[in-house]
């Protein structure tokens, strides 16, 4: 279970993040949706301390830390707790797609290279890339750099997986192979946020939908409430901007 409570975060004198509290249960799946700019990002970003708020607790498990004054071992093992598949790839160009996903077992959970190996050609095998293990990032497609990621993330065995944005940075013909993966994921009960504009995935896949709006959780629901009978005259907005084509019972 993850548990945020009163996370602020301001930048300079912009306030990002103006006291959210969420809840996620543990095999959950949460999409984050919200206009650019209004703190969903950042939020993912909190949850693991990549960001540090200025107030508020993040409670992970039975792991809570203080915002306000983590401690070096606090925030560790916060993020050792947690995986995240970043926008851009962030694989390691000089290294092939399995010592890419090696590289944290290896470093940062101390496993010897032969447990770290079997383990990353497992999770490279359920991504589809098992043939592509021996490629470096300037021989895969977009699509395929980005199922890496997912992999590496996966080898960890963490408590959540974070995804932030996935298919932004994708072509529009490589989107579907890295949702299909994730798809995947999500039926095997791993507990996810997902920051994303896919609507239909976000439809499909998630178990409650959060709208974000100017710093703060404007709405949430189970998706089929969320898309269909928002409740919310700032959702309703963004909904019909974003997915025309759906109607809404109002």
């Amino acid at each position: 279970m993850i548990r945020l409570t009163n996370i602020q975060k301001s930048f300079g004198k912009q306030t990002v993040l103006k006291g959210i509290d969420l809840t996620v249960e543990k095999g959950e799946v949460v999409v984050i949706l919200g206009p650019s700019g209004s703190g969903k990002t950042t939020l993912l970003r909190c949850v693991n301390l990549l960001e540090r708020p200025q107030e508020g607790e993040v409670t992970i498990g039975d792991f809570t830390v203080n915002c306000k004054h983590p401690g070096k071992r606090d925030i560790l093992t916060l993020r050792r707790k947690t995986a995240m598949v970043f926008q851009h790839y962030n694989l390691f160009k000089h290294k092939t797609a399995l010592e890419n996903v090696m590289e944290g077992l290896v470093i940062a959970q101390k496993l010897s290279k032969e447990e770290a190996r079997e383990r990353s050609l497992r999770v490279l095998e359920k991504v589809g890339l098992a043939a592509k293990a021996d490629a470096y990032p300037s021989q895969l497609s977009g699509g395929q750099q980005q199922r890496v990621g997912i992999a590496r993330a996966l080898a960890l065995n963490p408590e959540v997986i974070l995804f932030d944005e996935p298919t932004s940075a994708l072509d529009p013909e490589l989107v579907g192979e890295v949702l299909s993966v994730i798809r995947k994921i999500a039926r095997e009960g791993i507990t996810m946020i997902v920051v994303t504009h896919e609507m239909s995935f976000a439809r499909e896949v998630s178990n409650r939908v959060v709208f974000m709006d100017e710093g703060v959780i404007v709405e949430e629901g189970k998706p089929e409430d969320m898309f269909s009978r928002p409740q919310e005259e700032r959702t309703k907005q963004f909904l019909r901007r974003i997915t025309p084509e759906w109607s809404y019972v109002i």
